[in-house]
């Protein structure tokens, strides 16, 4: 069973540092260089300073980035910039935003969850991930002793009764609220009502729980216990590090928005629509849509309309021209992925780059590389500026296909979600050490 626990969280004292907003950050893996420096400007207290602190030319072994973030929440603690909690609490997260113009609320909660093995038990991974980030956190985590970011997990829940209960429970108590550069608004309760608190750990019990995002967090926190166990610091199972801090969003909520990952792909030489369809006629039914953004634009609602994952849309940017391609060749992808179920089989982005990019066009002599993007109107602008040879509008997994291909013990390929919007950074933060 997923185990999930109230906690004594660290949280600004918004009397020393000012507004929230100030002081709030997304997760350290979408904020570049430039980011990065908005953020330090923004305030001495911002917790880009904890998650992503900025490397200096002099930095050594003893004295870096890591070093430096440690000394920093040192001293946001013996200042009482971050102060704890004084009863163990469960703090409900709603984010209120807008995607193509219309406006969502999802709503969850931030919990200490017991970590286990990937798939061993209730919790359920359906991304690869990479050595590189799970180094850098880890030695973040070494430093810190503090998880300061929240991983995004998903939970199923019909009815939405664990949520309700939460939001009960904070009642029109007024919430702490943030603003983030993308205008989305974030508020925070903490529910210290222990019957409340009980009520959803029973509830939450029996459920597993899928990682919608933070793999590498996740990983290197379990990376982090076993050295811990291996120290002899976290022998008694209720120890810190035996759990990790998490957003729990129930698969069924409202606000839970999936978007699209369109790839712009370069590599391919002098590709037109014509030549398109040659070296992929025989797999997909090709239909020509339209010109221009509009025609960008028409083929986007047809695979919207259509729902399935057989559609995609290509453009050309050479003649601008947008076209559909349905595929058509399902046994091909049986030979091309055996080792696959066929729901992973089946994903428009397993089609995309187990068939199209690595093996038709690839074939044509082309070395084919992506560049992500999650809106249309993206699409739409690379293609016209030609920053690429091919925009591939794709639809996006859904929730459907992540519980099934991830209780399957698969990782889908990489950027088949992206669940937005991203969460908070300064919020909340879980401590490592202690209660």
């Amino acid at each position: 069973m997923a185990e999930i626990r109230a906690f004594r969280g660290y949280r600004y004292d918004l009397g020393h540092v000012g507004a929230l907003s100030d002081v709030i950050a997304p997760p350290y893996d979408v904020i570049d260089a430039s980011l990065q420096q908005a953020l330090y400007a923004r305030s001495p207290y911002n917790v880009i300073r904890l998650i992503l602190n900025k490397e200096e030319p002099t930095d050594t072994e003893n004295d870096n980035r890591y070093t430096r973030a440690a000394r920093v929440l040192r001293d946001w603690q013996r200042e009482r910039i971050l102060k704890q909690d004084s009863s163990r609490s469960l703090y409900v997260y709603h984010q209120t935003f807008e995607v193509e113009g219309q406006r969502h609320t999802r709503r969850g909660f931030l919990a200490r969850v017991r970590l286990e093995p990937l798939g061993a038990g209730r919790i359920y991974a359906h991304e690869e991930t990479m050595p590189g980030p799970k180094a850098d956190r880890l030695r973040l985590f070494h430093a810190t002793g503090m998880n300061l970011s929240p991983i995004f997990g998903l939970y199923p829940d019909d009815t939405g009764q664990v949520q309700d209960m939460l939001d009960h429970a904070v009642g029109r108590s007024l919430p702490l609220e943030a603003t983030d550069h993308l205008g989305v608004v974030s508020k925070l309760w903490a529910v210290t009502d222990q019957q409340a608190v009980s009520a959803v750990t029973g509830l939450m019990g029996p459920m597993p729980v899928f990682i919608a995002d933070g793999h590498h967090r996740y990983e290197t926190a379990l990376r982090y216990l076993e050295e811990c166990k291996a120290a002899g610091e976290a022998s008694d199972p209720q120890a810190a590090p035996n759990f990790v801090l998490m957003m729990l969003v129930s698969m069924n909520d409202p606000g839970l928005v999936i978007l699209p990952t369109h790839r712009l792909v370069s590599g391919l030489g002098d590709m037109s629509a014509d030549r398109l369809r040659t070296l992929l006629g025989t797999h997909f039914e090709l239909e020509t849509i339209g010109k221009g953004a509009q025609g960008a634009r028409d083929t986007w609602e047809l695979i919207q309309a259509d729902g399935s994952q057989d559609l995609l849309g290509f453009g050309t940017s050479a003649d601008n021209l947008w076209q559909t391609g349905r595929f058509r060749s399902p046994q091909l992808m049986a030979e091309l992925a055996p080792e696959h179920s066929e729901s992973w089989r089946g994903l428009a982005v397993s089609v995309l780059h187990v068939l199209v990019l690595g093996k038709l066009l690839s074939q044509a002599g082309s070395q084919p590389t992506c560049r992500y993007v999650h809106l249309l109107r993206e699409a739409i602008d690379a293609s016209a500026a030609k920053e690429c040879q091919l925009a591939v509008l794709v639809p996006p997994a859904t929730m459907e296909h992540v519980e099934d291909i991830a209780g399957n013990l698969e990782k889908m390929p990489p950027k088949s979600t992206y669940f937005y919007p991203k969460l908070l950074s300064g919020l909340v933060f879980n401590p490592l050490k202690g209660s």
